[in-house]
């Protein structure tokens, strides 16, 4: 059997050209087993230089690196703005009272947390939690596109205002990008804005506008 298209994107991405003979093509459960294992090392790669990254003043900052957490093979990506105190200390995006809403806000549309994968537009926490800065989005965003690059999810969901401004490369307010339709990338993955749970939990009225939101990434995903 031949490789299939999502095979080929992994190989061609490594740099490893396919060739295979006709008289002794290679079965194909082999060549899942060598892409399962590439694709792997390339998140571990990731991850080490992540952790090590001195890009930013934020290095001197942080008590560790938050680089992201989920399954590899999620087909929703969530992203949010950067890591608080708590994501500081335990090195996982969204825990504490706002990561516990959003597993609610995540089974309320049939998923669960380890099936989903989620990041940060920033790897490290800015000091008092204050909103990143210009050259600090600049110098983290290598990371997370290959980390989109690595997922090829079907659908990004951005959690608030600054996860959203700087994914899409926009200024508008939150408000006015909800409900509106987005791509991210040349593969054109659509991207849903909504309210991150930490504001949700300031402002309880605003979360059937966040229901909405998580309705569309419901039916994105049924596609």
């Amino acid at each position: 059997m031949g490789v299939t298209e999502r095979q080929r994107h992994y190989l061609d991405a490594m740099g490893i050209p396919v060739w295979i003979s006709r008289d002794a093509a290679v079965p194909e459960a082999a060549v899942d087993d060598a892409v399962a294992f590439d694709v792997a090392a390339e998140w571990r790669a990731l991850e080490a230089q992540v952790a090590a990254c001195t890009r930013c003043e934020l290095h001197k900052t942080r008590t560790q690196t938050v680089f992201g957490v989920g399954s590899h093979e999620a087909r929703l990506l969530i992203i949010g703005e950067a890591p608080g105190a708590d994501e500081d200390r335990q090195g996982e995006p969204f825990v504490g009272r706002a990561g516990k809403l959003l597993n609610e806000m995540l089974r309320a549309i049939g998923l669960q947390r380890e099936t989903v994968y989620i990041a940060n537009i920033l790897k490290c926490r800015p000091p008092n939690n204050r909103d990143p800065r210009p050259e600090e989005v600049v110098s983290c965003e290598p990371w997370l596109k290959r980390q989109i690059e690595l997922l090829r999810p079907q659908v990004i969901l951005a959690v608030g205002r600054i996860a959203a401004q700087n994914l899409l490369k926009r200024e508008e307010r939150i408000g006015a990008m909800r409900g509106q339709r987005y791509h991210y990338g040349d593969g054109e993955i659509p991207v849903v804005v909504t309210y991150h749970p930490a504001y949700l939990l300031r402002s309880p009225k605003e979360k059937r506008k966040a229901w909405e939101d998580l309705k569309r990434v419901r039916r994105l995903l049924s596609e």
